[in-house]
C-alpha cells in the first residue's frame, strides 16, 4: 500500500512505546498503548511542520541534547481539559471550612498544582476575594506545560467560558474584551494581583515553592502509576503547612497510597494539626 505524500504518517508500535517512554519519564504521565490516535492526532501537524516522513524521525528529535523539541512535544500531549468551578463542593469547602478555620497570623496560601489555562486558580481568587481571610491570600499555579502556562498568565478567556461562573462575580471580578478583545473576557485587578502563574514539573523538588495551606491536585494522578502517585503525594505532604489541605478531583482517592494524610471529605484531605512543620 503506498501513502500519499500528503497524507499524514502512521505511528509504528515502537515509536508509540518510545514517546510514550519519553512522556512517562519527563512528566509521570502514561501513554496506555490505544491512545496511539490521540498521539498522531496531537503530532501530525507538527511533523508536517518540520518536513518529516516518519515518526521514528520525530523519535530522533526529541533527543537532541537541547531538549526544545520535547518541550514542545510536551506541550502537545499533555491534557489541559477545565472549567471555571468544576467540582464546586470543593471550593465551598474553601470558602465554608478552610477559610475560617485559618490562622489569622499567616497569608493564606493556595496551589494550583496542575493549574492547565488558569480556570481553577482563578475560581479559587474569586472565592477568596469574596470570604477573604483575616490576613492576606495567594494563589501560586503550576503546570508542566510553558504553554499553557503562558496563556494562563494571559488571563484572556472565551466569554462562552464564563457559563458556570455565578453573574455577580461575573460582574465584579472579569471584564469584557473589546475591539481586538471582542468575544473575550479577563481577569481584572482583584484577581489578577493574587495569582501567579510558574511554569513547573510535579515530577521535580519544588520546596522552593514554600509551604501551602491548600494544594489542589485535581484530575492530574488519573494519569499517573502507582509509584508515581506514591512519590508525588510525599513530596507533596511535606509540602502542607500542619492542619493543611490536599484536594483531589471527585474520581480519584488517596487509597493504596501510603502518606499522613487522612480523608476528611470524599476528594479532601488533610495533614494532621500536630503533624511536625
Amino acid at each position: 500500500m503506498i501513502r500519499s505524500v500528503d497524507a499524514p504518517p502512521e505511528i509504528t508500535g515502537a515509536e508509540f512505546a518510545a514517546i510514550s517512554a519519553l512522556l512517562h519519564q519527563r512528566t509521570g504521565i502514561r501513554l496506555v498503548p490505544g491512545k496511539e490516535t490521540l498521539v498522531m492526532g496531537r503530532l501530525n501537524r507538527r511533523l508536517r511542520q518540520l518536513g518529516l516522513q516518519t515518526y521514528a524521525d520525530y523519535v530522533r528529535l526529541l533527543h537532541e541534547p537541547d531538549g526544545q523539541e520535547l518541550h514542545r512535544a510536551i506541550d502537545l500531549l499533555t491534557t489541559n481539559e477545565t472549567s471555571f468551578f468544576r467540582e464546586p463542593q470543593h471550593f465551598d469547602y474553601l470558602r465554608d471550612v478552610i477559610v475560617p478555620g485559618h490562622p489569622d497570623d499567616r497569608v493564606l496560601r493556595l496551589w494550583s498544582a496542575a493549574s492547565s489555562s488558569g480556570e481553577e486558580a482563578y475560581t479559587a481568587a474569586m472565592v477568596l476575594a469574596e470570604r477573604p481571610p483575616a490576613g492576606s491570600w495567594e494563589i501560586i499555579g503550576t503546570d508542566v506545560s510553558t504553554r499553557i502556562v503562558t496563556g494562563a498568565r494571559r488571563a484572556l478567556y472565551p466569554l462562552e467560558a464564563a457559563g458556570r461562573i455565578p453573574p455577580d462575580l461575573l460582574r465584579r471580578y472579569w471584564l469584557k474584551g473589546r475591539e481586538e478583545y471582542a468575544g473575550l473576557m479577563t481577569a481584572g485587578a482583584a484577581l489578577r494581583e493574587h495569582v501567579t502563574f510558574l511554569h513547573a514539573n510535579l515530577l521535580h523538588d519544588l520546596h522552593d515553592l514554600g509551604r501551602f495551606d491548600v494544594i489542589m491536585l485535581r484530575n492530574v494522578m488519573i494519569y499517573f502509576d502507582l509509584p508515581t502517585k506514591t512519590a508525588l503525594i510525599q513530596r507533596l505532604q511535606e509540602m502542607l503547612h500542619p492542619g493543611g489541605h490536599l484536594i483531589v478531583s471527585l474520581s480519584e482517592t488517596l487509597n493504596g497510597i501510603p502518606s499522613r494524610l487522612r480523608m476528611v471529605r470524599p476528594s479532601i484531605y488533610r495533614l494532621p494539626a500536630g503533624a511536625r512543620d
